[in-house]
């Protein structure tokens, strides 16, 4: 397949997933699993407000007190009766690192708890006829939610500087959060239908796919409302692409050859014999 026909393809498949889990999610079913990530959201940012708010905002007050610039710009502020920039950077700085955790956090329980409700859902309907042939995928599930939870928060931490320059200030949050439901979820929708063989391939031929449903997801997660829904949202929307993009493939696989030969063979004495009678 050309390149160019199997980037339509991949735009007519995000398309029908996206119709398709806009009806999921209305279901009773995936309603009641939003009430899971919401909790756990709210769990750990009360968590880390309360276990790391304090140590947090010091630090970064004793940082900002050792940052030649800021230290003139507080000075200046101060002495035309204007505003502490501490008092007021510190906090938004802390918010800024400590809620996104969370989200971080209520994604991946997303991802390792209500992607399997999901695909149990999915399974017993629209993709019935989708066999399970993953193996181990508790395990892979939680080994991938790790390592994207140490990578998110590590580089959030360490491109947080760069939000001071304005166009980063937008562009870094969709990047990270683009990575974050791209390589947490479309594992996940994998792991219990497609074999490793499988896999690997659906990865590597809708790569570009899946990183369009992970901007998608990181450009409505710029919402603040849309955290309510997102968790369960985002984990429809990569399960009914992939299994699709499963469903697609196995029917274009090649068919194994029926028993013609040995039937043709068995065929030919048949008329020898009949011609024999005959004379």
């Amino acid at each position: 397949m050309s390149e160019p026909v199997q980037t339509i393809a991949q735009m007519q498949l995000i398309s029908r997933a996206f119709r398709r889990s806009l009806w999921s999610q209305v279901h009773p079913m995936m309603l009641l699993a939003l009430l899971l990530p919401f909790f756990v959201v709210l769990a750990g940012s009360v968590l880390l407000l309360l276990f790391f708010w304090a140590p947090l905002t010091e630090w970064l007050r004793h940082g900002m007190e050792t940052w030649p610039v800021v230290a003139q710009v507080e000075t200046w502020l101060l002495a035309v009766g204007l505003f502490s920039l501490q008092l007021w950077l510190v906090p938004i700085l802390a918010t800024f690192i400590l809620l996104p955790l969370s989200g971080v956090v209520g994604l991946a329980v997303a991802a390792v708890v209500i992607m399997p409700l999901v695909l149990r859902h999915l399974g017993n309907g629209r993709y019935a006829d989708v066999e399970r042939r993953g193996r181990w995928g508790f395990a892979t599930s939680a080994w991938n939610a790790t390592w994207v939870l140490l990578v998110f928060g590590v580089g959030w931490l360490l491109t947080l500087p760069l939000w001071l320059f304005p166009p980063l200030a937008l562009a870094l949050p969709t990047l990270w959060w683009t990575f974050a439901f791209t390589c947490m979820l479309r594992m996940d929708a994998l792991v219990e239908h497609a074999s490793p063989e499988e896999r690997r391939l659906l990865l590597r031929r809708h790569n570009g796919g899946y990183w369009s449903l992970g901007l998608i997801c990181a450009l409505l997660s710029l919402l603040p409302p849309a955290w309510l829904f997102l968790p369960v949202f985002s984990s429809l929307l990569f399960a009914h692409y992939s299994l699709e993009a499963l469903r697609i493939l196995r029917s274009s696989a090649p068919v194994a050859p029926a028993q013609a030969a040995p039937e043709r063979a068995n065929s030919v004495p048949s008329i020898s014999h009949h011609s024999e009678v005959r004379s």
